[in-house]
């Protein structure tokens, strides 16, 4: 996934402007000339991968309680888009293989995250996987998560598909961690990032793409220090941003 230009990621699409985690969204992030989707993915109660962030459904949907305790059937049943605006009901929560099959025909990088830092959701890095292998797509799709176990079983499974170490924190030399745990890029919280986190994965050649990176100033300056992706909410604002620098 190397490049001299800062690559943009639609952070759970185009957040900031659409749904998230919606097709739509996603839409909207591949409109903006965006080169990646950021997604999150967790397991229903019948085990298949879906597209949602919160590990309730109360937030961003018209059903209440958790997503592990529905089936697909239920999940699908549920309004997306509503409760960010009117325009936009009726919009549902992706099945992870629905996004993957519509991904495919763009040139989209897909980030996709593992939700499991509070319910471990067993068997979930495998579904995914398999999933990404089905259709042939595991040169465009990186694996993040804060639970850095299930990069561990992710790598372990398939090794050939790019793992990220997701973290909030300023961490003492996250780069030689990442790399212990066959990690090959870091995604940090943005204000984190600095000049000796970006020293180390320079000596590594390691990327780095901070999350969630939305004022001006920010987006300026992380593309500015060569970070290898920016993941954010307005995928179109800083796609503008890299063309001004540019």
């Amino acid at each position: 996934m190397g490049s001299n230009k800062t690559l943009i990621f639609g952070h759970r699409g185009a957040a900031g402007t659409a749904p998230e985690n919606t097709m739509v969204s996603f839409q909207a992030a591949l409109g903006s000339g965006a080169e990646g989707i950021e997604l999150d993915v967790q397991l229903t109660k019948d085990g298949v991968p879906v597209v949602v962030h919160d590990e309730k459904l109360n937030r961003t949907t018209d059903g209440h309680g958790w997503v592990k305790d529905f089936a697909l059937a239920e999940i699908k049943t549920l309004d997306a888009g509503s409760w960010f605006s009117e325009g936009f009901s009726g919009e549902r929560i992706p099945t992870l293989k629905e996004t993957v099959h519509w991904a495919k025909a763009t040139n989209l990088l897909l980030n996709i995250e593992f939700k499991t830092a509070y319910i471990p959701y067993k068997g979930i890095e495998k579904a995914v996987i398999d999933c990404i292998k089905a259709f042939d797509m595991e040169n465009r799709v990186i694996l993040s998560s804060f639970n850095h176990y299930s990069l561990i079983r992710a790598h372990e499974y398939a090794p050939n598909i790019e793992t990220a170490v997701l973290f909030m924190e300023k961490l003492v030399s996250p780069g030689s961690y990442a790399s212990k745990i066959n990690a090959r890029s870091l995604h940090p919280y943005w204000p984190i990032v600095d000049e000796v986190l970006l020293d180390e994965t320079n000596k590594l050649k390691m990327a780095v793409r901070p999350f969630t990176v939305n004022e001006e100033a920010a987006i300026k300056q992380l593309i500015e220090k060569g970070c290898s992706a920016i993941i954010t909410d307005f995928p179109a604002k800083a796609v503008q941003i890299r063309e001004n620098i540019e």
